[in-house]
């Protein structure tokens, strides 16, 4: 059965908490790097796999995209982006990233947001992306970095004194589950190298068009706890690529 952490009532609770829940874009501290890397939306058919709240999706309808899909496994987070979606024509369908069928050529563009570190085979969902997609069609997401998945805690290593000494990364090339802890809560995430992400798109028939590992933003440093030790590692990056 796949997870579905999200309908935790805990834990869906304690997400709705975050920055990034309630100011949405605005809130996501790689939304600056992302948004630029964006294709233009106007005309085309999007899908957004593992859409959440549906932020993308709205950024999407709202920028002339023809048709916006938005795929996610949690009813709670679908009811939730249903009601910020009002009066925009969005369709969302509750459903594993894994189990969605659709003709090939059905899309223009593939968007995913900090889903694929749920998912168990990138390959699987690279080879998907491709067959959905229309030729040239663009494919671009963010997930976690392997430098902050590698270990599993996810944590940094503290000092005496409860300071901050350094994040550790161990187990790099082993690839596979990671028990995690994200908002004081357990959940399973998937470790894989930049390798493997990269050659699943090379090997899937994607040209890549565009690479990032979002930093915060000077405001988000000077303004907000704690940010300035997330310039200490990656926490994420973004991949765009093009179907040849």
């Amino acid at each position: 059965m796949k997870e579905n952490k999200y309908n935790d009532s805990v834990f869906f609770e304690k997400y709705s908490q975050m920055e990034r829940s309630k100011k949405g874009l605005n809130g996501a501290g790689e939304w600056n790097t992302l948004e630029r890397m964006l294709p233009d939306f106007n005309g085309k058919k999007v899908i957004d796999l593992g859409c959440g709240y549906g932020w993308h999706c709205i950024y999407a309808a709202e920028h002339g995209a023809a048709q916006v899909v938005g795929v996610d496994i949690s009813d709670r987070m679908l009811e939730v982006a249903g009601e910020k979606s009002q009066g925009l024509s969005i369709e969302y369908i509750c459903s594993a990233i894994e189990d969605i069928e659709y003709p090939a050529g059905s899309f223009d563009i593939v968007l995913s947001s900090l889903a694929f570190h749920y998912l168990p085979d990138f390959d699987r969902i690279a080879e998907m992306a491709g067959r959905i997609l229309t030729p040239g069609g663009s494919f671009i997401f963010s997930a976690e970095h392997p430098v902050f998945t590698s270990q599993g805690p996810q944590d940094w290593y503290y000092g005496p004194d409860g300071e901050v000494l350094h994040f550790p990364v161990d187990s790099y090339f082993y690839e596979g589950k990671r028990n995690a802890c994200f908002l004081g809560e357990q959940v399973i995430k998937y470790h894989r190298t930049l390798t493997t992400y990269l050659n699943g798109l090379l090997s899937n028939g994607f040209e890549i068009t565009g690479f990032e590992e979002p930093q915060p933003t000077r405001e988000m440093v000077e303004s907000i706890d704690g940010m300035k030790d997330e310039l200490r590692r990656p926490m994420m990056f973004i991949v765009s690529a093009q179907k040849k």
